[in-house]
């Protein structure tokens, strides 16, 4: 399949927008009490949690200070996922603690964060 080699920066591109734009979806969720989730600003954790995700989404869906977004966002899925998943339900099994999603994001964001915003962003 060495052929799909010549798609790759093509494919990095949709891969990185969908990823940020899914993540400000939850970040969204957390701030404004959209898309089936509850405002959570009175809760100072959910408050930065909300604010990372929303912030760090966007600027890695557009492209933008990509590298530190990526980051910063990998680190705050690390933390959530020792802090909550982990924690919370007493086993380090993503399967069993509920936390794959967080595990998934936190080493997508790390790889972006070493990749960059190539193709399709505003910042090269």
């Amino acid at each position: 399949m060495k052929f799909l080699s010549k798609f790759e920066p093509t494919a990095y591109a949709p891969m990185r927008i969908v990823i940020g734009f899914l993540f400000a979806c939850h970040g969204a969720q957390k701030l404004f009490g959209v898309l089936g989730g509850q405002s959570m600003v009175h809760v100072p954790m959910m408050l930065i949690a909300g604010i990372i995700e929303f912030g760090g989404g966007v600027l890695i869906a557009i492209g933008l200070f990509t590298r530190i977004a990526a980051f910063i966002t990998s680190g705050q899925m690390a933390a959530a996922y020792f802090m909550v998943h982990a924690h919370m339900h007493g086993s380090y099994v993503p399967i069993v603690n509920q936390g794959e999603p967080a595990v998934i994001y936190c080493f997508v964001f790390l790889y972006i964060a070493t990749r960059g915003t190539g193709k399709w962003g505003i910042q090269k």
